[in-house]
């Protein structure tokens, strides 16, 4: 929806596929589990890290309550309309893939799922930045999610919005009509789902 991301390729080969300087982040790790609350690689015209999940301080619903729960995912249906999500930023998660877990609590399956013929997945995603106690600015990120697609749908009843490469500035820009005619499900058969072992998403 994504539950987890993974980047194992080299940083290098993303900041070459975004024709984008690597600045911080040249000595970025490769990684096979990448969790809400953790950083997470983000591409807003230049990378560098966020925090995935956007803590909602002095953000409030359409009765003017204030939100309470972290935003790990945003619904596309609605990110754009309510109040919670005024004046949020827009950018792309670039990731190898994510998980999804399916079953029971103790008997849960998880899936790792990835491009069949590219190597990497632009998530669109709105951005955030929290005010920590003591003044410290933390840029904040939350994946925007639709619809699942038909490799999808039989294990999440929900996947994140992915981008075209040349769709990314779209996402980015100014005309946020544009924008929103991209939030739709990945088209079909171009996912390629696995059942993942514990040294996939148990990795660092």
């Amino acid at each position: 929806m994504p539950g987890r991301f993974f980047l194992e390729s080299p940083i290098s080969e993303v900041g070459a596929t975004l024709d984008a300087p690597l600045g911080s982040l040249s000595d970025e790790p490769a990684r096979r589990n990448i969790a809400p609350g953790q950083n997470v690689v983000v591409y807003d015209g230049s990378l560098r890290h966020m925090r995935w999940g956007i803590v909602p301080v002095g953000r409030v619903n359409a009765r003017g309550r204030p939100v309470m729960e972290q935003i790990i995912n945003a619904r596309s249906e609605t990110v754009f309309d309510k109040s919670a999500f005024e004046g949020v930023g827009r950018a792309v998660i670039p990731v190898n893939g994510w998980y999804e877990w399916t079953g029971e609590k103790r008997r849960k399956t998880a899936w790792r799922i990835a491009p069949r013929a590219q190597a990497f997945l632009f998530f669109a995603a709105i951005t955030d930045i929290w005010t920590a106690p003591g003044g410290i600015e933390v840029p904040q990120v939350a994946a925007v999610t639709c619809a699942p697609n038909a490799d999808v749908a039989e294990i999440h009843h929900r996947m994140g919005v992915l981008l075209e490469l040349h769709a990314l500035k779209v996402w980015m820009g100014d005309d946020l009509d544009a924008a929103k005619a991209l939030m739709r499900p990945w088209p079909d058969g171009r996912l390629r789902i696995s059942e993942a072992s514990d040294v996939d998403w148990n990795g660092p």
